[in-house]
């Protein structure tokens, strides 16, 4: 990361009317979740298919269940790092005029503060039942590996997004639109590889002119990088809080 990028960066968010972010696991990995997809395809030593898909589910719901509790379980330990704290401080500026779109499903950027926050893949403090289709927080209580509704006593399940589920289009579109208004576009700890969300970039890149900036924010350059038009590359919590102090004021 270089001080002229950094500077770049600040100056495009000092004069951007809305902004609009896109985080993903990388930003969670600083506090200690594990990224959920590892180089050899294994989402945290399970065959995506057999934990993250409907058909998982049906085969082996216990399985699942299992799986879910224990990435609970490690939620549960773990805190926001300073770059979840410093978007709660940019949200602060914009308020209304900032959205936080996170394919993380951890809680931990409502955890630093942050409001205005989409999580287009679930959430695992909510479960959702298969028979009323109630959503209710759980938080990160245990839940067995066989929880029932406590409505209508039917089969529950993680309300996260599996692969080959779509996304809820309550909050899809809203991330669409935010994408779509916003002046830059702040893309963070994401290679941005995962559709539909990586089509959020091209979105703010479709806009009206004048087009909007996109930032990259991740360890090293990803497949993001070629559609970005300033990369800050370093560890989230180490180059977001620079990126707030180089904004400067709030009231400026």
């Amino acid at each position: 990361m270089t001080d002229e990028n950094l500077t770049r960066a600040a100056d495009w968010l000092r004069l951007a009317e809305r902004v609009c972010v896109l985080t993903g696991a990388g930003v969670s990995a600083e506090s200690g979740v594990p990224t959920f997809r590892a180089s050899d395809g294994l989402w945290e030593g399970h065959r995506i298919e057999d934990v993250a898909s409907p058909d998982g589910f049906e085969r082996d719901p216990a399985l699942v269940w299992n799986f879910y509790n224990a990435r609970r379980a490690n939620v549960k330990t773990v805190t926001p790092n300073p770059g979840h704290h410093a978007l709660a401080k940019l949200e602060a500026r914009w308020g209304d005029r900032f959205t936080l779109v996170t394919q993380n499903v951890d809680g931990l950027h409502r955890a630093a503060g942050s409001k205005k926050v989409l999580e287009i893949h679930g959430s695992l403090h909510r479960t959702r039942c298969l028979g009323c289709g109630k959503v209710e927080d759980r938080g990160l209580e245990p839940l067995g590996d066989a929880p029932e509704c406590p409505h209508c006593h039917g089969q529950l399940r993680p309300d996260i997004v599996w692969f080959g589920e779509a996304l809820p289009e309550p909050i899809w579109e809203p991330a669409m639109l935010a994408a779509y208004e916003c002046n830059v576009l702040l893309v963070i700890g994401t290679s941005a590889v995962v559709h539909p969300a990586a089509s959020l970039i091209p979105i703010a890149k479709r806009r009206q002119l004048p087009v909007a900036k996109v930032i990259e924010i991740n360890l090293t350059p990803t497949e993001a990088s070629r559609h970005a038009d300033v990369g800050l590359y370093g560890p989230s919590g180490e180059v977001l809080p620079k990126l707030v102090e180089r904004l400067g004021a709030f009231g400026a």
